[in-house]
Protein backbone atom coordinates (compact mmCIF):
# COMPACT_ATOMS: atom_id res chain seq x y z
CA UNK A 1 0.00 0.00 0.00
CA UNK A 2 1.35 3.25 -1.17
CA UNK A 3 1.25 5.49 1.93
CA UNK A 4 0.44 8.78 0.45
CA UNK A 5 0.35 12.15 2.96
CA UNK A 6 -1.63 15.06 1.29
CA UNK A 7 -1.88 15.99 4.43
CA UNK A 8 0.60 18.21 6.70
CA UNK A 9 -1.03 18.51 9.81
CA UNK A 10 -4.37 17.42 11.79
CA UNK A 11 -6.71 19.87 13.44
CA UNK A 12 -7.98 18.14 17.19
CA UNK A 13 -11.35 18.58 18.11
CA UNK A 14 -10.49 18.37 21.57
CA UNK A 15 -13.21 17.70 24.24
CA UNK A 16 -15.27 20.46 23.86
CA UNK A 17 -16.07 23.21 21.57
CA UNK A 18 -17.70 25.46 24.65
CA UNK A 19 -15.17 28.01 25.98
CA UNK A 20 -16.53 28.04 29.21
CA UNK A 21 -16.36 24.51 29.46
CA UNK A 22 -12.46 25.05 27.95
CA UNK A 23 -11.78 26.96 30.43
CA UNK A 24 -12.86 24.89 33.59
CA UNK A 25 -11.24 21.92 31.75
CA UNK A 26 -8.01 23.83 31.77
CA UNK A 27 -8.03 24.59 35.33
CA UNK A 28 -8.80 20.49 36.38
CA UNK A 29 -6.35 18.88 33.97
CA UNK A 30 -3.75 21.19 35.02
CA UNK A 31 -4.77 20.38 38.83
CA UNK A 32 -4.51 16.72 37.77
CA UNK A 33 -1.48 16.41 35.66
CA UNK A 34 0.26 18.38 38.11
CA UNK A 35 -1.01 15.54 40.70
CA UNK A 36 0.17 12.77 38.49
CA UNK A 37 3.82 14.15 37.92
CA UNK A 38 3.80 15.35 41.67
CA UNK A 39 2.46 11.80 43.03
CA UNK A 40 4.52 8.99 40.77
CA UNK A 41 7.50 11.30 41.42
CA UNK A 42 7.08 10.87 45.17
CA UNK A 43 6.65 7.28 44.97
CA UNK A 44 10.11 6.96 42.96
CA UNK A 45 11.94 9.48 45.13
CA UNK A 46 10.64 7.44 47.78
CA UNK A 47 11.52 4.08 46.28
CA UNK A 48 15.03 5.26 45.57
CA UNK A 49 15.91 6.76 49.21
CA UNK A 50 13.95 4.30 51.80
CA UNK A 51 16.04 1.08 52.33
CA UNK A 52 12.93 -0.40 53.94
CA UNK A 53 12.05 -0.46 50.06
CA UNK A 54 14.69 -2.44 49.13
CA UNK A 55 12.43 -5.64 48.12
CA UNK A 56 11.94 -6.38 44.31
CA UNK A 57 8.05 -5.27 44.67
CA UNK A 58 8.80 -1.62 45.42
CA UNK A 59 11.88 -1.87 42.70
CA UNK A 60 9.05 -2.34 40.27
CA UNK A 61 6.88 -0.05 41.70
CA UNK A 62 9.67 2.43 41.46
CA UNK A 63 9.49 1.76 37.84
CA UNK A 64 5.91 1.40 36.77
CA UNK A 65 5.66 5.33 38.80
CA UNK A 66 8.07 6.32 36.42
CA UNK A 67 6.24 5.37 33.40
CA UNK A 68 3.22 6.41 34.30
CA UNK A 69 4.88 10.40 34.76
CA UNK A 70 6.13 9.52 30.72
CA UNK A 71 2.54 7.72 29.67
CA UNK A 72 0.75 10.69 31.15
CA UNK A 73 3.13 13.44 29.64
CA UNK A 74 2.26 11.95 26.06
CA UNK A 75 -1.25 13.66 25.99
CA UNK A 76 -1.96 15.57 28.97
CA UNK A 77 0.24 18.82 28.64
CA UNK A 78 -0.71 18.73 24.75
CA UNK A 79 -4.48 18.76 26.29
CA UNK A 80 -4.05 21.76 28.68
CA UNK A 81 -2.42 23.72 26.06
CA UNK A 82 -5.05 23.22 23.50
CA UNK A 83 -8.11 23.83 25.73
CA UNK A 84 -6.71 27.80 25.60
CA UNK A 85 -6.20 27.87 22.11
CA UNK A 86 -7.93 28.52 19.47
CA UNK A 87 -6.15 26.59 16.58
CA UNK A 88 -5.40 22.81 17.75
CA UNK A 89 -2.65 21.77 15.23
CA UNK A 90 -0.70 19.45 14.93
CA UNK A 91 2.00 18.36 12.56
CA UNK A 92 1.91 15.05 10.84
CA UNK A 93 5.43 14.49 12.08
CA UNK A 94 4.49 15.46 15.95
CA UNK A 95 1.12 13.02 15.24
CA UNK A 96 3.16 9.96 14.48
CA UNK A 97 5.51 11.23 17.28
CA UNK A 98 2.88 11.49 20.01
CA UNK A 99 1.32 8.07 18.69
CA UNK A 100 4.60 6.16 18.71
CA UNK A 101 5.30 7.52 22.60
CA UNK A 102 1.62 6.33 23.72
CA UNK A 103 2.01 3.09 22.79
CA UNK A 104 5.87 2.54 23.32
CA UNK A 105 4.74 3.50 27.52
CA UNK A 106 1.24 1.93 27.44
CA UNK A 107 2.29 -1.24 26.58
CA UNK A 108 5.64 -0.98 29.04
CA UNK A 109 2.99 -0.39 31.43
CA UNK A 110 0.67 -3.22 30.27
CA UNK A 111 3.87 -6.07 30.66
CA UNK A 112 5.33 -4.11 34.02
CA UNK A 113 2.48 -5.17 35.59
CA UNK A 114 2.36 -8.36 34.40
CA UNK A 115 5.77 -8.98 35.76
CA UNK A 116 4.73 -7.13 39.21
CA UNK A 117 1.94 -10.16 39.02
CA UNK A 118 4.91 -12.44 38.58
CA UNK A 119 6.61 -10.83 41.61
CA UNK A 120 3.88 -11.04 44.28
CA UNK A 121 3.27 -14.98 42.54
CA UNK A 122 6.73 -16.01 43.36
CA UNK A 123 6.35 -14.08 47.18
CA UNK A 124 3.80 -15.65 48.27
CA UNK A 125 3.06 -19.31 46.68
CA UNK A 126 6.79 -19.69 46.40
CA UNK A 127 8.64 -17.79 49.37
CA UNK A 128 11.40 -19.87 50.25
CA UNK A 129 13.02 -19.50 46.63
CA UNK A 130 11.96 -15.91 46.30
CA UNK A 131 15.59 -14.01 46.83
CA UNK A 132 16.90 -16.59 44.46
CA UNK A 133 14.12 -16.32 41.67
CA UNK A 134 13.62 -12.27 42.10
CA UNK A 135 17.71 -11.57 42.29
CA UNK A 136 18.55 -8.34 41.51
CA UNK A 137 19.68 -8.88 38.04
CA UNK A 138 16.60 -11.00 36.92
CA UNK A 139 14.38 -7.82 38.13
CA UNK A 140 16.50 -5.74 35.78
CA UNK A 141 16.20 -8.06 33.00
CA UNK A 142 12.02 -8.39 33.90
CA UNK A 143 12.00 -4.46 33.59
CA UNK A 144 14.21 -4.53 30.29
CA UNK A 145 12.13 -7.17 28.92
CA UNK A 146 8.90 -4.95 29.41
CA UNK A 147 10.50 -2.42 27.65
CA UNK A 148 11.45 -4.07 24.51
CA UNK A 149 8.10 -5.48 24.75
CA UNK A 150 6.47 -2.01 25.13
CA UNK A 151 9.05 -0.94 22.29
CA UNK A 152 8.14 -3.84 19.98
CA UNK A 153 3.98 -2.72 20.38
CA UNK A 154 4.27 0.29 19.74
CA UNK A 155 6.54 -0.02 16.50
CA UNK A 156 4.48 -2.60 15.13
CA UNK A 157 0.99 0.19 15.31
CA UNK A 158 3.38 2.94 14.47
CA UNK A 159 4.22 1.22 11.15
CA UNK A 160 0.74 -0.37 10.44
CA UNK A 161 -0.48 3.57 10.71
CA UNK A 162 2.57 5.24 8.86
CA UNK A 163 1.65 3.21 5.75
CA UNK A 164 -2.10 4.92 5.46
CA UNK A 165 -2.15 7.66 3.31
CA UNK A 166 -3.85 10.12 4.63
CA UNK A 167 -5.21 12.21 1.63
CA UNK A 168 -8.49 13.83 2.96
CA UNK A 169 -10.09 15.28 6.07
CA UNK A 170 -7.52 16.56 8.21
CA UNK A 171 -9.78 16.81 11.67
CA UNK A 172 -9.58 14.50 14.25
CA UNK A 173 -12.29 14.02 16.56
CA UNK A 174 -10.45 13.54 19.76
CA UNK A 175 -7.49 15.35 21.86
CA UNK A 176 -4.74 13.12 20.70
CA UNK A 177 -3.39 11.08 18.04
CA UNK A 178 -4.86 7.62 18.52
CA UNK A 179 -5.53 4.44 16.25
CA UNK A 180 -8.89 4.54 15.63
CA UNK A 181 -9.27 7.91 14.73
CA UNK A 182 -6.47 8.16 12.40
CA UNK A 183 -8.04 5.14 10.62
CA UNK A 184 -11.72 6.87 10.16
CA UNK A 185 -9.43 9.86 8.32
CA UNK A 186 -7.59 7.10 6.03
CA UNK A 187 -8.64 7.30 2.77
CA UNK A 188 -8.21 3.94 1.83
CA UNK A 189 -9.60 0.64 3.09
CA UNK A 190 -8.69 0.06 6.59
CA UNK A 191 -10.15 -3.63 7.44
CA UNK A 192 -6.82 -5.29 7.48
CA UNK A 193 -4.82 -2.98 9.19
CA UNK A 194 -7.69 -2.73 11.46
CA UNK A 195 -7.98 -6.38 12.48
CA UNK A 196 -3.85 -6.24 12.66
CA UNK A 197 -4.09 -3.40 15.14
CA UNK A 198 -6.94 -5.11 17.02
CA UNK A 199 -4.23 -8.59 17.23
CA UNK A 200 -1.15 -6.03 18.31
CA UNK A 201 -3.23 -4.14 20.76
CA UNK A 202 -6.26 -5.72 21.57
CA UNK A 203 -5.03 -9.69 21.83
CA UNK A 204 -1.86 -8.23 24.47
CA UNK A 205 -4.20 -6.30 26.39
CA UNK A 206 -6.48 -9.66 26.83
CA UNK A 207 -3.97 -12.15 27.10
CA UNK A 208 -1.87 -10.24 29.73
CA UNK A 209 -5.47 -9.51 31.43
CA UNK A 210 -6.00 -12.91 31.40
CA UNK A 211 -2.31 -13.99 32.95
CA UNK A 212 -3.04 -11.60 35.74
CA UNK A 213 -6.13 -12.90 36.72
CA UNK A 214 -5.04 -16.57 36.54
CA UNK A 215 -1.69 -15.35 38.36
CA UNK A 216 -4.13 -14.01 40.99
CA UNK A 217 -6.30 -16.64 41.07
CA UNK A 218 -3.35 -19.43 42.02
CA UNK A 219 -2.52 -17.05 44.81
CA UNK A 220 -6.13 -16.60 46.42
CA UNK A 221 -5.91 -20.75 46.00
CA UNK A 222 -2.66 -20.61 47.97
CA UNK A 223 -3.47 -18.57 50.89
CA UNK A 224 -6.00 -20.54 52.36
CA UNK A 225 -3.38 -22.85 53.93
CA UNK A 226 -1.97 -19.40 55.39
CA UNK A 227 -2.37 -17.78 59.00
CA UNK A 228 -5.10 -15.14 58.40
CA UNK A 229 -2.30 -12.51 59.50
CA UNK A 230 -0.35 -13.60 56.38
CA UNK A 231 -3.45 -13.68 54.31
CA UNK A 232 -4.29 -10.04 55.36
CA UNK A 233 -1.02 -8.64 54.27
CA UNK A 234 -1.13 -10.74 51.22
CA UNK A 235 -4.22 -9.91 50.22
CA UNK A 236 -3.71 -6.00 50.72
CA UNK A 237 -1.01 -5.94 49.10
CA UNK A 238 -2.82 -8.14 45.67
CA UNK A 239 -5.48 -5.97 45.94
CA UNK A 240 -3.90 -2.63 45.28
CA UNK A 241 -2.75 -4.15 42.22
CA UNK A 242 -5.68 -5.97 40.84
CA UNK A 243 -7.37 -2.97 41.70
CA UNK A 244 -4.69 -1.02 39.49
CA UNK A 245 -4.99 -3.90 36.49
CA UNK A 246 -8.40 -3.35 36.19
CA UNK A 247 -9.00 0.19 35.95
CA UNK A 248 -5.94 0.10 33.84
CA UNK A 249 -6.66 -3.11 31.20
CA UNK A 250 -10.20 -2.26 31.60
CA UNK A 251 -10.42 1.00 29.52
CA UNK A 252 -7.59 -0.57 26.90
CA UNK A 253 -9.83 -3.21 26.11
CA UNK A 254 -12.60 -1.80 25.45
CA UNK A 255 -10.88 0.71 22.85
CA UNK A 256 -8.89 -1.63 21.63
CA UNK A 257 -10.39 -5.25 21.27
CA UNK A 258 -13.07 -4.22 18.73
CA UNK A 259 -13.72 -3.44 15.04
CA UNK A 260 -12.02 0.14 14.04
CA UNK A 261 -15.06 2.88 14.56
CA UNK A 262 -15.07 4.93 17.06
CA UNK A 263 -18.04 5.89 19.83
CA UNK A 264 -18.93 9.15 21.36
CA UNK A 265 -17.56 7.98 24.72
CA UNK A 266 -14.18 7.14 23.23
CA UNK A 267 -13.06 10.68 24.29
CA UNK A 268 -14.33 10.15 27.98
CA UNK A 269 -12.85 6.82 27.99
CA UNK A 270 -9.51 7.72 27.44
CA UNK A 271 -9.15 10.57 29.99
CA UNK A 272 -9.16 7.76 31.91
CA UNK A 273 -7.05 5.59 31.25
CA UNK A 274 -4.53 8.31 29.83
CA UNK A 275 -5.39 11.02 32.78
CA UNK A 276 -6.93 9.40 36.12
CA UNK A 277 -5.45 6.24 36.11
CA UNK A 278 -2.12 7.69 36.43
CA UNK A 279 -3.58 9.69 38.99
CA UNK A 280 -5.12 7.23 40.98
CA UNK A 281 -2.15 4.70 40.73
CA UNK A 282 0.14 6.37 43.67
CA UNK A 283 -2.69 6.99 45.92
CA UNK A 284 -3.88 3.24 45.34
CA UNK A 285 -0.41 1.78 46.30
CA UNK A 286 0.31 4.67 48.97
CA UNK A 287 -2.75 4.54 50.78
CA UNK A 288 -2.77 0.50 50.96
CA UNK A 289 0.65 -0.33 51.54
CA UNK A 290 1.95 0.44 55.10
CA UNK A 291 5.33 0.10 54.21
CA UNK A 292 5.56 3.08 51.51
CA UNK A 293 3.44 5.25 54.07
CA UNK A 294 6.29 4.73 56.82
CA UNK A 295 8.58 5.33 54.14
CA UNK A 296 6.83 8.62 52.53
CA UNK A 297 6.22 10.23 56.47
CA UNK A 298 10.79 9.69 57.00
CA UNK A 299 11.44 10.82 53.59
CA UNK A 300 8.91 14.30 54.81
CA UNK A 301 11.15 14.12 57.95
CA UNK A 302 14.12 14.41 56.45
CA UNK A 303 13.02 17.06 54.18
CA UNK A 304 11.60 19.00 56.89
CA UNK A 305 14.81 18.85 58.92
CA UNK A 306 17.16 19.95 56.06
CA UNK A 307 14.82 22.87 55.50
CA UNK A 308 15.24 23.94 58.87
CA UNK A 309 19.14 23.24 59.33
Amino acid sequence: MAHVHNVTEFIFLGLSSNPEVQKACFVIFLLLYTAIVLGNFLIVLTVMSSRSLGSPMYFFLGYLSFVEICYASTTAPRLISDLLAERKAIPLWGCMTQFFFIHLFGGTEAFLLTVMAYDRYVAICKPLSYTTIMSRQACAVLVGAAWVGGFVHSLVDRLLVFRLPFCGPRVIDHYFCDLLPLLKLACSDTVLIGLLIVANGGTLSVISFVVLLASYVVILLHLRTQSSAGRRKALSTCGAHVTVVTLFFGPCIFIYLRPSTTLSVDKTVAVFYTVITPLLNPVIYSLRNAEVKKAVRRLWIRAVNAEER
